[in-house]
């Protein structure tokens, strides 16, 4: 298992932009939020901007969707009819779907309800488009374990993002089992499923069909906060759309989320930092792992 490391991202360079325009940077799509979680759309879709995304186009629930666009004018937000449970509602599958073709990158879950629709939608999504990487946060992972061959066939190209709690559901077993083991856990979903597993926790494990594994042990305890993995899938999807290979965006994005967490816990105290407060740290933190970088070649 190797650890997540300066070292090992300065080996592992993330894609140069230097004088192209928006669309070199990759477009995303972020399909997120629920009547009574909004802002994790937010979160996520500011976190990839923040990682460098170049063109951002947001679906969610047509409830919230003009609040989220003035809150982000960065974003085309395309709003969504919504269930009787608050989700987005899967009539909305074709023009997600269209919405997708043109992507680099999608994230699918932060903040979406209603467990049918998520599996429908989902569904839909992963079946339609061909082409993109897909990050599948929270119940769009979950949810898809009656549903194995459609994670399959997309073998390569999904990242799944969940915490021991939702490890525990997709592979029906105790949450104390997957606790007291979670690379065995991480490694025996991607067999499963043929994608790469990042087990978020204070300690990340991160599982590649090809057998590699890595742990990222960079984290902290003020990370534990509401929105927190939202910013995470947001960071992940972003550099995706860089054109970041999967498992490199995986262990950068853990490190940057990681790094965030160590500054804000300077800045402000082990406890009571915001997710909110995650994403502005993120620029930075690439800079000057960048620069890290620039000084190992001239050195």
């Amino acid at each position: 298992m190797q650890e997540i490391t300066r070292a090992l991202l300065t080996e592992h360079p993330l894609p140069e932009h230097e004088g192209g325009d928006k669309r070199d940077r990759g477009r995303l799509l972020v399909i997120a939020g629920s009547v009574e979680m909004p802002g994790a759309a937010l979160l996520a879709a500011l976190s990839a901007l923040r990682a460098g995304a170049g063109i951002l186009q947001i679906a969610t629930c047509e409830t919230h969707a003009p609040h989220l666009g003035i809150a982000m004018p960065e974003a085309m937000v395309v709003g969504c009819p919504v269930t009787s449970r608050g989700g987005i509602d899967p009539a909305a599958s074709s023009r997600i779907v269209e919405l997708a073709l043109g992507c680099d990158a999608v994230l699918v879950g932060p903040g979406m309800a209603d467990e049918e629709a998520i599996i429908e939608l989902s569904v839909a999504v992963l079946k339609g488009v061909v082409g993109p990487y897909f990050v599948l946060d929270a119940a769009a992972f979950t949810c898809l374990r009656a549903h194995l061959e459609t994670l399959t066939a997309k073998q390569g190209r999904i990242v799944v993002t969940p915490h021991a709690g939702e490890m525990a559901k997709f592979l029906e077993k105790p949450r104390e089992d997957v606790e007291r083991d979670p690379l065995a856990a991480a490694k025996k979903t991607t067999a499963v499923i043929g994608g790469l597993i990042v087990l978020k926790g204070v300690r990340t494990h991160i599982a590649s069909p090809s057998g590699e594994t890595w742990l990222c042990d960079h984290g902290c305890i003020g990370l534990a906060t509401s929105g927190s993995g939202d910013t995470l899938g947001g960071i992940m999807a972003g550099l995706l759309a860089r054109g970041a290979q999967p498992e490199q965006a995986a262990f950068w994005s853990v490190y940057i989320h990681g790094e965030a967490g160590q500054r804000l816990t300077r800045k402000s105290g082990s406890l009571g930092f915001l997710a909110r407060e995650i994403p502005d740290e993120i620029p930075r933190i690439l800079e000057d792992l960048r620069s890290t970088r620039s000084g190992a070649r001239c050195s």
